[in-house]
């Protein structure tokens, strides 16, 4: 192949680039076209409300420990009413000397429950005050939603649910077991902290250097 023919050839094969190139989007542009979400990123702010609700379980748990003595309670008198809905009545006899496994796998379902309440509650808090609400407004909202969680749990379902699995009482919502005052504000403490924690689960999307360079 003369010099002529590989000349033409490469022309050939630079302009197939040059139509492969624009046919294809750059990257700043697909970047500016899928991301960030250009509207409410559910998926992100439901398993941020997740892991937000660990901590609030763990402080819910922690103030109840705290308080509960003061009152003439055992410390994990919380767990042992929570109990109440898989093994019966029989969770109120637990003691942390002999039974003190299953008050730490109560202890773990407690968390894993708080996990889940809190998907509902940190969404709904992030849609009601957006990005930049106070703090003012956001334990305003979050005390709205956890008195509405624990009024739908407690009175909406469980006060027929466990009755009708365990062919007897409602522990759970039996004041003599649990005074009202007592879940309506564990649920408070609760929603207050992924108000105060609220922040930390706010979406700031990555932006590469490059990208940042070129603006």
């Amino acid at each position: 192949m003369s010099i002529e023919q590989k000349q033409n050839k490469l022309a050939e094969l630079k302009e197939q680039v040059r139509q492969l190139e624009a046919e294809v989007p750059h990257d700043n542009e697909v970047n500016h076209s899928t991301w960030p979400p250009e509207q409410f990123y559910g998926a992100y702010y439901a398993m941020t409300g997740g892991i937000l609700g660990i901590f609030g379980a763990l402080v819910s748990l922690m103030v109840n420990v705290i308080a509960a003595p003061i009152a003439g309670k055992s410390p994990l008198e919380l767990i042992k009413v929570y109990l109440t809905f898989p093994v019966g009545a029989r969770a109120l006899e637990l003691s942390a000397e002999s039974n003190g496994l299953v008050l730490a796998m109560g202890c773990c379902l407690y968390i894993a429950t708080g996990m889940l309440i809190g998907i509902p509650i940190y969404f709904f808090l992030v849609r009601f005050c957006g990005k930049d609400g106070s703090l003012g407004k956001r334990l305003a909202v979050a005390s709205v939603l956890s008195l509405a969680i624990w009024a739908i749990n407690f009175y909406g379902i469980l006060s027929w649910l466990q009755p009708l699995l365990f062919k007897g009482n409602s522990w759970i919502t039996d004041p003599s077991v649990m005074p009202p005052w007592v879940a309506a504000g564990t649920h408070l403490v609760f929603g207050w902290t992924l108000a105060l924690l609220y922040p930390w689960g706010q979406f700031t999307p990555y932006r590469p250097t490059s990208n940042l360079t070129d603006s």
